[in-house]
């Protein structure tokens, strides 16, 4: 070692004293030393490095690298050089740069590497040196390659039945490095890739998803490395068909052709027959039936009559009828006539003379007169009196010159009334029984509030309509800008003591809303199920009100109360059992949110907003609507794919915006019409805050990603002294009739072990979790600690849908220190409650507002209007809802409104201004206000 390193240090003096003299030379004669070619000299560039290596038995494995430009290279193992006399060296020199390139190879021995002792694995690397420097390689690992004789698990034999599950188990031996697993069916080597039922899990396991007969057979598991290769013993799979009955003949003949007697019909377990020990069919193969086949009834005749009187053709009649008995059930009917007739007078009879006394022909005339005139006389009688009725009953009708409709037995108390202008000279009809009249409800296009001195004192009060900075702004991103002072607005709501008429018995009720509007007398009876409520003070001004759980809010436009009213308003998320079943395959995919008071007469409609748990897709889902009559029961009021005239509705990724013009109980259902539909589910894990004994229990809730589900299980858990584990985390289930696998995973074989030993992996059904039968689904691990010293858990639970989506918890806690996780959920419970947030959430000042409405509201051939507007901001579906409004650009701004309500961004309002005065020409609209005109650029 001495002399290696007395050779390197002279070397490199050598190296020192040759740089200084080519730096002496390059001195001296510059411009000669441009014009040679001489090679560029760099640092060394490996371009072979050592590679990772196994030794496998006694055999020593060699060990490569490769540098260019390098004037001398070595190998350096763990930290010391390896000797000169052990490394083989090859030198050559580069054909296209001239550059020196070394190429050096050492062995490494088993015994080398079994007398190593050091913290970490044997390694090597190579350094070279140029004159520029020097440049190391990779380390390259070495080690002992081998693989125990014995599998850590063997696959066992099974019976399975057709189309049932299996899964085969398969731990392989420890070795380095660690072995590849596969599996052979008869000797014969699986491949997953080819089969879509076949596959194999991180585990190693073989899973079969529905066993066919041709999956029978013998199953191996290998497991190989560069050493070794074993393999178990084989495990057979035995696939058994049990025995099902085929289809009932029909029903045989009856035994006998006329009475009593028996039929019978019969099947066969052949569909499928039992097969490797399937069972048999249970039950008869035979089964009979009480028959009884009527026998035929001939007919026979009656007597015959006596004969009838002499006609004036001198014959007599008689008759008689087969009736004794009539023929019955396929009989013979009666034989002969059933008429006979003969000359009454034995012939003396003299035909077409008439009789001794002939009755006057003008008698019988004067008789059929009279009839006749009669009966004429009362008809016209008859329509006189009908129209005289009519007369009057119109007369009647149209004394009353105003009708009034009291719906207060509906609303309970909260229903104003509709009037009709009065007739002078009659008095109001009040009529609780008579039918809505639709047509003489008032419209109101925009919020006519502002026309009377309260709504002029609250403009001049509120920034909401003050003039707009003094700047001229184009419709970019600046809009945003523009548009933000609006931001802070607050109303002074009152109530106006013109809500009714003076005479009105509801009146005296309005003057104290909170009080009679809280009387649970007036609510539905959804109600008296649900838990929380919120609920608000709402005038001309509008508003939103925030539900009591998170997605859930109800936002009233400018003007759709009309003026002059104000009503106490709520929202209810309803946590009970839902009364809602629904249909075939259709399930709950939100909350029932009522808001009421049902029967308010509305001017505009009123933006409902419910979170929902579905991926959206109409490919893939048939999203409806539903809503609770006063019976109890559902009804659909919209399916999202049809267009429709009675509400709107606009889904995104978390919520569903509904424009109402009706308040009462609504949820939204959804069928899955492929496998490939999704819904989000919440999950979350929960311990005990404190353990006594050496148990502890690991509590897995699943419910559908809606706020409301997840707040009613941290409220619970939290009642029953629980802690949440790990951040809740979301998992996307499909519609695959795949159930949840949760497994249990890392758990500390020596300090803990799962109660029972065997229960690491719990399923739960596709049914449960996809129609949501049972809210929430918990499932629990039970684990031991071995020592009451132990006060650290760490796992892993693992949930996953096979061919879906899966999650991983990571849980690391300490059973005597829970007190950060009951602060996370309190505030969690916390964050849930809800509050009103007044009418402030209007992000559009009215100004600008009233702007874009008269500009688009105009009707345009080419359809350059409202419609263009809702194109940009991708609101375009159901435009026949706009078209019958009254404003449809202020409709298409409302559900704008209410969908941007989280995020209070006016980019996309902004930016689809801009693109549509780039689409129309330009046409400068002016806001009027008290500073300088601000130049929006809104298109024509």
């Amino acid at each position: 070692m001495e002399r290696l390193l007395l050779r390197m240090c002279c070397w490199l003096l050598s190296l020192t004293l040759c740089a200084i003299s080519r730096g002496a030379k390059a001195g001296a004669n510059t411009g000669d030393l441009q014009a040679a070619s001489t090679p560029v000299e760099t640092l060394p560039r490996f371009q072979v490095e050592p590679e990772n290596s196994y030794i496998v038995k006694n055999n020593p494995i060699k060990l490569r690298c490769k540098a260019m430009p390098a004037m001398q290279i070595f190998f350096k193992c763990n930290g010391d050089w390896v000797h000169q006399d052990e490394h083989m060296l090859e030198e050559d020199v580069d054909e296209n740069t001239g550059l020196n390139v070394r190429e050096v190879l050492i062995n490494v021995s088993r015994q080398q590497v079994e007398d190593f002792h050091g913290p970490e694995d044997y390694w090597c690397l190579c350094v070279a040196w140029s004159e520029l420097g020097t440049t190391k390689s990779r380390k390259a690992t070495v080690r002992i390659a081998y693989l125990r004789k014995n599998f850590e698990q063997d696959p066992q034999a099974k019976e399975v039945p057709l189309e049932g599950k299996i899964i085969l188990h398969c731990r392989p031996p420890e070795g380095v490095p660690a072995a590849k697993v596969e599996w052979l069916k008869n000797e014969v080597p699986i491949d997953p890739r080819s089969d879509p039922n076949v596959y194999t899990t991180v585990e190693h396991s073989l899973i079969i998803e529905q066993a066919q007969l041709t999956d029978a057979g013998n199953y191996t598991c290998v497991a190989s490395n560069v050493v070794a290769r074993r393999r178990t013993t084989a495990a057979t799979l035995t696939v058994f068909v049990n025995g099902a009955w085929s289809t009932w003949t029909e029903w045989s003949p009856c035994s006998v052709h006329c009475g009593r007697g028996w039929e019978k019909r019969t099947r066969t377990c052949t569909s499928p027959a039992p097969l490797n020990g399937g069972s048999f069919c249970e039950g008869t193969s035979v089964q009979k039936n009480v028959c009884s086949s009527l026998c035929p009834v001939d007919g026979g005749w009656e007597p015959w009559s006596g004969w009838s009187a002499c006609s004036s053709d001198c014959e007599h009649q008689r008759v008689r009828a087969c009736v004794a008995p009539e023929p019955r059930y396929g009989g013979q009917p009666c034989d002969g006539v059933g008429q006979e007739a003969e000359n009454c007078t034995e012939g003396l009879c003299v035909q077409n003379q008439p009789p001794l006394q002939e009755v006057q022909p003008q008698s019988i005339e004067t008789n059929s007169d009279v009839a006749l005139y009669s009966g004429l006389g009362a008809a016209v009688i008859a329509v006189a009196m009908l129209v005289v009725g009519i007369t009057l009953y119109r007369r009647s009708q149209s004394e009353y010159g105003v009708d009034v409709i009291d719906s207060s037995a509906l609303t309970g108390g909260f229903q104003s009334f509709n009037f009709k202008t009065v007739r002078q000279g009659n008095s109001l009809l009040l009529n609780p029984s008579l039918q809505q009249d639709l047509t003489v409800s008032r419209t109101y296009s925009g919020p006519i509030c502002f026309q009377e001195p309260m709504g002029k004192e609250l403009m001049n009060q509120s920034p909401l309509f003050d003039s707009l900075p003094g700047i001229k702004v184009k419709v970019q991103s600046s809009l945003m800008v523009s548009l933000g002072v609006a931001d802070g607005v607050e109303y002074q709501g009152r109530v106006s003591s013109r809500t009714y008429p003076r005479n009105s018995r509801v009146a005296d009720k309005m003057h104290h809303p909170r009080s009679n509007a809280s009387s649970s007398q007036h609510l539905p009876a959804a109600l008296s199920r649900a838990g929380d409520r919120t609920s608000g003070i709402f005038g001309c001004l509008g508003g939103c009100l925030v539900g009591p759980t998170k997605g859930v809010r109800l936002m009233v436009p400018l003007g759709s109360i009309p003026e002059g009213n104000s009503w106490e308003m709520y929202i209810t998320v309803n946590h009970g059992e839902t009364s809602l079943l629904p249909e075939g395959g259709e399930i709950l995919l939100s909350p029932e949110v009522t808001c009421g008071p049902p029967g308010l007469s509305l001017s505009t409609p009123v933006a409902l907003t419910v979170p929902h748990c579905a991926m959206v897709c109409p490919e893939h889902w048939s999203i409806k609507l539903k809503r609770q009559v006063l019976t109890g029961k559902w009804e659909e009021v919209m399916s999202l794919e049809d267009e429709t005239t009675s509400c709107y509705c606009l889904m995104d990724l978390h919520s569903c915006h509904i424009l109402l013009e009706q308040l009462g109980t609504y949820a939204l259902v959804g069928e899955a019409l492929t496998g490939c539909a999704e819904k989000r589910l919440k999950l979350a894990v929960f311990g005990q805050l404190s353990c006594s004994s050496l148990e502890y229990d690991l509590r897995v809730y699943c419910v559908d990603d809606i706020p409301s589900t997840l707040q009613e299980v941290m409220t619970e858990e939290r009642n029953q002294g629980g802690h949440l584990l790990a951040e809740p985390g979301t998992i996307h289930f499909k519609a695959n009739s795949y159930g949840l696998q949760i497994s249990l995973l890392d758990m500390p074989q020596f300090l803990w072990r799962v109660k029972p030993l065997t229960l690491f992996q719990q399923e739960i059904a596709f049914s449960q979790i996809w129609s949501r039968s049972q809210q929430p689904l918990p499932c629990a691990f039970r684990v031991e600690r071995f020592n009451s010293a132990t006060t650290q858990l760490s796992c892993k639970i693992c949930i996953r849908q096979l061919k879906g989506d899966e999650l991983f918890f990571q849980i690391n806690t300490s059973i005597l220190e829970g007190e950060r996780e009951v602060v996370l959920l309190c505030a969690q419970v916390a964050s849930g409650v809800a509050g009103i947030a007044g009418p402030k959430p209007f992000k559009i000042p009215y100004s600008i507002r009233q702007k874009i409405c008269s500009t688009f509201d105009i009707p345009s051939a080419t359809g350059k209007d409202w419609r263009l507007l809702a194109q940009k901001l991708h609101i375009d579906r159901n435009l026949s809802y706009f078209a019958i409004k009254n404003s449809p650009a202020s409709t298409i701004l409302d559900i704008w409104e209410a969908q941007h309500q989280h995020d209070r961004d006016l980019d996309s309002l902004a930016s689809a201004l801009e693109e549509i005065g780039r689409i129309q020409a330009p046409n400068s609209m002016t806001l009027d206000g008290d500073g300088d005109e601000a130049d929006y650029n809104y298109g024509g």
